[in-house]
């Protein structure tokens, strides 16, 4: 038996993108230094990321396939949060940015993850994103970065 599995070491030439949302930005702000961090952590060069800034979560899918589709990276990363509010509105962006940014890494082989944080009030979303929860941004960016070495492998 074979096993691939992914490593944190050689990402230097890595070039990364992270399509972030600008709503909720007292917690978009956190992830992306998360993600930052873990991302230069890990060998990247902060010169080889590039952060492009959409309205909202809703918006994340188009950019990221259309960053994708430039093939100038490697892999992206997606952040944004999305907070419950009275209305189905949450559910509906929830269910359209989540599906439409699995489709970008299926329909482009860009290795692409998730980091859309949801939760159901502003302090569950302060503790994913630097608090007591650890920083969300900054596990995406390293899910991204051992799922680029396993992707390698194949």
């Amino acid at each position: 038996m074979t096993i691939y599995a992914g490593t944190l070491t050689n990402h230097e030439r890595r070039h990364i993108a992270i399509v972030m949302s600008r709503f909720n930005t007292l917690i978009t702000d956190a992830l992306l230094a998360g993600a930052k961090e873990a991302l230069m952590m890990h060998g990247v060069v902060e010169t080889n990321i590039d952060v492009y800034y959409v309205p909202g979560a809703f918006e994340i899918p188009l950019v990221a396939e259309k960053v994708a589709l430039t093939q100038k990276h490697d892999g992206i990363v997606t952040l944004g949060a999305v907070i419950r509010g009275e209305t189905d509105h949450y559910d509906l962006v929830i269910n359209g940015s989540m599906s439409g940014i699995a489709q970008v890494g299926l329909k482009t082989g860009v290795p692409t993850v998730f980091g859309v944080l949801t939760a159901d009030t502003l302090e569950q979303a302060q503790h994913r994103a630097g608090g007591k929860a650890g920083n969300k941004g900054g596990e995406v960016a390293t899910a991204l970065l051992e799922l680029l070495s396993v992707v390698d492998v194949i």
